[in-house]
C-alpha cells in the first residue's frame, strides 16, 4: 500500500488539483478534437484519463520545508524542527546532490558521504545529516516505508540519546551518531536475512520432496527477495569498504577535530591581528605622520586578508589526512564491516543452497525425462512385436483359398509359431538396447 500512497502523491486527479490550487489558479483545459468532453473517457491515445502530474506541487515539495528530528550533541535533547533545503545547503555547505540522496521521493542506494562540515548518511530506513554539534534525522511520516520508517527514526533517536548519556568511551559525537546508524542498518539487514533463511530452507526442502507449480512459484518469489536483499547488503558493504580504503574520506569525517582546529586558527588570527593593531598604534604615536598615499586602500587589505585566510584553509584541508589519526574510525568501520560481511556470507550461502536445489530438481526432471524416453522405447518395441500378429492375421484374412485352412489345428500352430517369433524378436531388441546402453536393464 506504500506504493499507492507514493503514487497518490505524484499523480493527482484533476479535481484534487483544482481543490488544491484554488479557483484562481485552476484553468479549465480545452477538450482536444478526439476527446469526449468533461467526465467522459478519452477517445484518443491518452491512457491516463483525468490523471495529471502536479509539477508545481513537486517543485514546492522538493524545495519546501521538511520535518527533521534534531539531536543536540551536548545535551542529547531531541526536538522536531522544520528546515528548508536551501537553508540546509547554506548552513552546512552541502551541495544539492548530497541532499538529493536523502529525498524520500527518490530511491537511492545506501551511501555515506564525508563533507567539510557534515556527514551525510543514507542507510536503509535512516536518512540523516551528522555534524559536530547535532544530528538531523529526516522524518517523513508519508514516505515509503510508512510506520516502519517512523519506528526506525524513533529507535535511532532513543539509542543515540542513550549513548550520549552513558558515553563510556571518548568517541566524538559524529562517530557515535555514525555508529548508531551503522548498527541500526546492519541489525535491520541481518534480521531480514534471518527471516529469509527461516522461510527459505523449509520451502526448499518441500520443493525437493514435491515438485509442484505452487512450490516453484513460491521459490521464485523467494529468489527475487533474496536478490534484492543481497543487492542492498552488498551496497552497504561496498560503502564501508570504500571508506576504509580511502584515508582522505575518513579524515574528512573528523568533524569535531576539524572544528577545534578551525577555532584555534581563528583565535590565533585574532591574537595576531590584535598584536598588529597595537604595534601599528604604537608606531603611529611615536613616528612621524604617514602620507595617505602610502597606506593601502581598504579593498586591497581585504583582498590580502581573504587570500591569506583561504591559503590557511586550503593548507588545513590538505594536511587533514596526514595530521589526523584515523585508526579510531577505521576500527569502528571495520567492526561493522565484519557484521555486514557475515550477513552477506549468509545470503551467499542461501543463494548457493537455492542453486543446488535447482540443480537437484533439474537432475530429477532429467531422470524422469530419461525414464519416459526408456518407457517410450519399450512401448515402441512392444508395438512392433505385436504388429507381427497383425501381419499374420492380415495374411490369413485375405479372401482367397489357402490349403492350410483345411489342416486340423493349423490356427493354433500358427499362433504359437508367431508368438515364439515375436518373443525372439523382442529379446533381440532388449539385447541390442543393453549392448548400446540405451538404458540399464
Amino acid at each position: 500500500m506504500d506504493h499507492d500512497h507514493l503514487k497518490d502523491r505524484l499523480l493527482l486527479p484533476s479535481s484534487r488539483a483544482a481543490a488544491t490550487n484554488g479557483p484562481h489558479h485552476h484553468r479549465r483545459a480545452t477538450p482536444a478534437p478526439g476527446s469526449t468532453g468533461a467526465g467522459g473517457p478519452p477517445c484518443g491515445g491518452g491512457g491516463a484519463g483525468g490523471v495529471s502530474i502536479d509539477v508545481n506541487g513537486l517543485k514546492r515539495r522538493g524545495g519546501g520545508r521538511r520535518s527533521w528530528v534534531r539531536v543536540d550533541a551536548a545535551t542529547g535533547a531531541a526536538e522536531a524542527v522544520e528546515v528548508a533545503k536551501p537553508a540546509l545547503m547554506r548552513r552546512l555547505d552541502l551541495p544539492a546532490r548530497d541532499l538529493r540522496l536523502l529525498d524520500p521521493l527518490f530511491v537511492y542506494p545506501s551511501a555515506i558521504l564525508g563533507r567539510e562540515r557534515a556527514v551525510v548518511c543514507n542507510l536503509e530506513r535512516l536518512r540523516c545529516i551528522i555534524t559536530a554539534d547535532e544530528a538531523l534525522v529526516l522524518r517523513e511520516p508519508d514516505a515509503a516505508g510508512g510506520a516502519a520508517a517512523e519506528e526506525a527514526v524513533r529507535r535511532y533517536v532513543d539509542e543515540l540519546q542513550r549513548r550520549l548519556v552513558d558515553r563510556a568511551d571518548d568517541l566524538p559525537f559524529e562517530f557515535i551518531a555514525l555508529e548508531v546508524a551503522l548498527e541500526a542498518a546492519c541489525s535491520f539487514l541481518d534480521s531480514q536475512a534471518i527471516e529469509l533463511e527461516a522461510e527459505a530452507y523449509p520451502l526448499l526442502d518441500e520443493l525437493t520432496a514435491k515438485i509442484s507449480t505452487l512450490n516453484l512459484e513460491r521459490v521464485r518469489r523467494l529468489k527475487s527477495k533474496l536478490v534484492a536483499l543481497t543487492r542492498r547488503v552488498q551496497k552497504v558493504r561496498d560503502e564501508i569498504e570504500q571508506l576504509m580504503d580511502d584515508d582522505g574520506d575518513m579524515a574528512e569525517m573528523y568533524l569535531t577535530e576539524k572544528k577545534m582546529r578551525m577555532e584555534a586558527s581563528m583565535l590565533d588570527d585574532e591574537d595576531l591581528q590584535g598584536i598588529d593593531n597595537s604595534h601599528n598604534g604604537l608606531g603611529s604615536s611615536l613616528s612621524a605622520p604617514v602620507s595617505p598615499v602610502s597606506t593601502p586602500p581598504a579593498t586591497r587589505r581585504l583582498e590580502k586578508e581573504f587570500s591569506f585566510a583561504r591559503s590557511r584553509h586550503s593548507s588545513f584541508k590538505s594536511s587533514d589526512s596526514s595530521q589526523y589519526n584515523i585508526e579510531e574510525l577505521e576500527m569502528l568501520l571495520e567492526a561493522y564491516f565484519v557484521v555486514i560481511d557475515y550477513t552477506l556470507s549468509k545470503l551467499t550461502s542461501l543463494k548457493e543452497y537455492i542453486d543446488d536445489t535447482e540443480d537437484f530438481i533439474n537432475i530429477q526432471l532429467d531422470n524422469v525425462r530419461n525414464q519416459l524416453i526408456q518407457f517410450e522405447l519399450l512401448l515402441t518395441t512392444a508395438t512392433f512385436v505385436v504388429a507381427i500378429f497383425g501381419v499374420v492375421s492380415g495374411v490369413f484374412g485375405m479372401n482367397f483359398e489357402v490349403p492350410l485352412f483345411s489342416v486340423p489345428h493349423a490356427f493354433e500352430w500358427t499362433l504359437a509359431i508367431t508368438g515364439v517369433c515375436a518373443a525372439v524378436v523382442f529379446c533381440c531388441f532388449l539385447w541390442y538396447f543393453k549392448k548400446r546402453r540405451f538404458f540399464p536393464l
